[in-house]
């Protein structure tokens, strides 16, 4: 975590060569940055080397990386000041960001990871399913034990058709109008 912004450069050089999210525009206002806030980085003759669009961008990209950890911490830190003002999602998706957030974070709680946090219980879908058919199962025994008599079944198959397909609610539903004669 005590890393210098000149060991980071060096650490996320590689994955800045690649993030294709750094275009001509975006390499060209971070240099322009360099250049003209902070001119001890970057001075006019160098911005122009740099921002030559006869050369690709990757190229101009690299070469601009080595130049900035050739200059020194200084230079590196103002680099990382221009990423996140012009390039904020690239700045917090480098490595040595991501490393510092997860290490932050695990000071902060060690104990908690982000797969515990939101686990309620580890027994599965079964076990819920097994526990919901039981309520459900209590629900309809305290619902018929209401009723008196044959009605309290009539009103659980009423209750049951609910959830049914059309063929078995009718069925369902012509059973609970038409009690059977005892």
């Amino acid at each position: 975590m005590g890393e210098t912004f000149l060991e980071q450069l060096q650490a996320d050089s590689r994955f800045l060569k690649a993030d294709r999210r750094l275009d001509t525009e975006v390499v060209d206002r971070l240099i322009l940055q360099l250049n003209r806030i902070y001119p001890q980085v970057l001075t006019d003759n160098e911005a122009k080397k740099f921002r030559d669009l006869d050369v690709p961008t990757c190229i101009r990209l690299a070469e601009l990386l080595t130049h900035l950890q050739v200059k020194g911490e200084e230079a590196c830190r103002e680099f990382y000041r221009a990423l996140h003002l012009h390039v904020e999602e690239v700045y917090f998706g480098l490595p040595t960001r991501l490393r510092r957030r997860e290490s932050i974070d695990l000071v902060i709680s060690p104990a908690s990871t982000p797969r515990q946090r939101f686990v309620l219980n580890d027994r599965g879908p079964l076990f819920f399913l097994s526990c919901f058919s039981v309520a459900v199962g209590v629900a309809l025994l305290y619902y018929c034990g209401e009723s008196k008599g044959a009605g309290g079944t009539s009103r659980a198959l009423g209750l049951a058709a609910l959830g049914l397909g059309r063929r078995v609610r009718e069925v369902l539903i012509w059973y609970t109008e038409d009690p059977i004669p005892k």
